[in-house]
């Protein structure tokens, strides 16, 4: 066997084919001066995108079956086929700073109980309003200093996750990051963020509402109640039910749905319809004022109803042993001293 790597750079995608290229050249010049190896992690793809890559000196390795495909398969996918003692995640709509795994060393080296680091993020596509909203929210995890997730990838230390036994739930289509952010703190690891650029994020251009709809159609709006069957009874449970504003958002629309459904029961008369309109516009008036935008009103309550349903699809799914072995093949295995030979 070839001699273990320090750096493994994990790319996943899925029909990535105007973004991979960017995504790969990062990666691979993040690498300059380092001993690594870069691995597209492909949830079989069915555009350009593997073709795209075979261009550049790394390793390809992809789904075998489209049944497997979820945010939590493709970094487990990349991990599985990985070896460095270090491991950095980024998406295939994504370009890695240079500089910035320098940086997440020296970090790790000063704090041997630090699991992982990430950086700076820099959203390069707010023509929707959910990636205008995540710029304008300043989210706690996405400033410098310890965090409860590395969301947008990050460097984190192989030693942390073998002991947590896999990398990313396979099952999981959203919150991947934040359900291995809540087992690494469950097991007495740390994570940080720096104040270094580390990515630039493309992101989705949909429409708003076209966005939302893909949203259910690729699982991702299953995610809450996936995260809550995967932790539910487990140590990080706590953790991600403190950590997950989703679990707290549907809890409220379905308060709102039983308010609106017990309202023809309660009350007689004009009363009636009109306690239920003042239920019905509530929400839409009161995310109305607070960002003061309608279009912005309509999207959230609109995503949060979307949720609240997909809720339930996720924690009746059937489950995978995530530590399972993903079923996969290697499509090209060239490492950039192969390539420079």
């Amino acid at each position: 066997m070839p001699e273990q790597p320090s750096i493994s750079i994990i790319i996943k995608a899925l029909n990535e084919e105007h973004r991979i290229a960017g995504a790969i050249e990062s990666a691979l010049q993040a690498l300059e001066g380092l001993d690594g190896e870069v691995i597209l992690a492909d949830s079989a793809s069915t555009d350009r995108t593997l073709e795209i890559a075979r261009r550049y000196p790394i390793r390809i390795v992809t789904l075998e079956k489209i049944a497997d495909r979820s945010c939590g398969a493709g970094a487990q996918l990349g991990y599985q086929h990985s070896r460095g003692q270090f491991i950095c995640l980024i998406d295939g709509d994504m370009k890695l700073h240079r500089g910035f795994i320098t940086t997440a060393l020296e970090h790790l080296a000063r704090d041997p109980k630090l699991a992982g680091v990430g950086g700076l993020i820099r959203e390069q596509d707010t023509s929707n309003i959910e990636f205008e909203a995540r710029e304008r929210r300043a989210e706690p995890d996405r400033q410098p200093g310890p965090v409860s997730r590395l969301d947008c990838g990050g460097l984190y230390r192989r030693e942390a996750i073998e002991q947590i036994g896999y990398f990313t739930d396979r099952n999981l289509h959203g919150g991947e990051e934040l359900d291995l952010g809540c087992r690494l703190h469950a097991a007495g690891w740390s994570l940080a963020r720096v104040d270094s650029l580390a990515i630039d994020h493309h992101g989705h251009s949909d429409g708003d509402f076209r966005l939302l709809a893909r949203r259910f159609q690729n699982k991702t709006a299953f995610a809450a109640g996936e995260a809550f069957r995967a932790a539910f009874g487990r140590p990080h449970f706590p953790l991600i039910f403190r950590n997950n504003n989703a679990f707290l958002l549907c809890a409220i629309i379905h308060l709102w749905w039983l308010s609106m459904l017990a309202t023809p029961f309660l009350l007689r008369g004009w009363t009636m319809p009109a306690a239920l309109l003042v239920l019905l516009a509530f929400p839409f008036a009161a995310m109305s004022l607070k960002w003061r935008s309608g279009r912005y009103a309509l999207y959230a309550v609109s995503a949060w109803n979307l949720y609240a349903v997909g809720f339930w699809f996720g924690l009746l799914r059937s489950r995978i042993r995530p530590d399972a072995w993903i079923d996969s093949h290697v499509v090209a295995d060239v490492s950039p001293g192969q390539a420079a030979a």
